[in-house]
């Protein structure tokens, strides 16, 4: 089953959010994390999902795409996805780094809940979309982390609502958790958002998959370990670093 939209929505006005989580669970032994996702317009996403799954087909690629699955056969399909990322006016990717999961006195500010602040930083995350685009109605798909993760999504949706004033959800229509095999342009926030991630937190490793951080470096023109302007539109980074609790 596919759940993407059809293009039915009046364009410019309903945006659709695709979000995903990276190296999030509180015990990894990996210092970052990472929450990111990509928007565009309703209208759009067919069109876009369709392209995304020429260019597999293309490459001769098959399954998901998944910054896991970056190997020096595929290399040159994943540094396409980059560039045709960046071709698409219509793409927007946002992203929320965590440094320093150590630090995060989960006892002092989280009641003692990794899990807590993972909901979080998704509030975060969406809420600073939504409040650069007040006059557009969101739809939000999260990639469904468990099988309780559902109780703690709806409260996800309270919380903005009572943020904005969004009772009658005319900002935030709605958040749905999907699977990725769902959505190809969920299976993109993946990919773009473990790309960050490890530039983030590698300076060696893969030759493949530094290969696609360059690349990602260079279409953004800009560093990935560092802010962006929080008006940047295209490619939005915020690297956060807490306090020792």
């Amino acid at each position: 089953m596919n759940l993407e939209p059809a293009s039915e929505a009046r364009e410019g006005r309903i945006f659709n959010a695709y979000c995903d989580e990276s190296c999030h669970l509180e015990h990894d032994r990996i210092p970052v994390m990472g929450f990111g996702l990509i928007s565009v317009d309703s209208s759009k996403v067919r069109d876009i999902s369709r392209e995304i799954t020429a260019i597999k087909k293309d490459a001769g690629c098959t399954g998901e795409l998944k910054w896991t699955k970056v190997s020096p056969k595929n290399v040159g399909f994943y540094c396409d996805l980059i560039d045709y990322f960046f071709s698409r006016e219509e793409l927007s990717f946002r992203a929320l780094i965590v440094h320093d999961k150590d630090k995060l006195g989960h006892s002092c500010y989280n009641a003692c809940s990794h899990d807590l602040f993972y909901y979080k930083m998704y509030y975060y995350l969406i809420r600073n979309v939504v409040e650069y685009d007040r006059d557009k109605e969101w739809r939000v798909y999260i990639d469904i982390k468990d099988t309780r993760s559902a109780l703690k999504v709806h409260k996800l949706r309270e919380v903005l609502a009572s943020n904005f004033h969004d009772y009658d959800s005319r900002m935030i229509g709605k958040i749905q958790q999907i699977r990725s095999d769902e959505s190809a342009i969920l299976q993109m926030t993946d990919f773009i958002l473990g790309a960050v991630v490890y530039a983030t937190r590698a300076e060696s490793g893969s030759v493949a998959k530094l290969a696609v951080v360059k690349r990602l470096q260079e279409q953004s023109k800009q560093s990935l370990k560092a802010s962006t302007a929080p008006w940047e539109s295209k490619f939005n980074l915020f690297h956060f670093h807490p306090r020792k609790g």
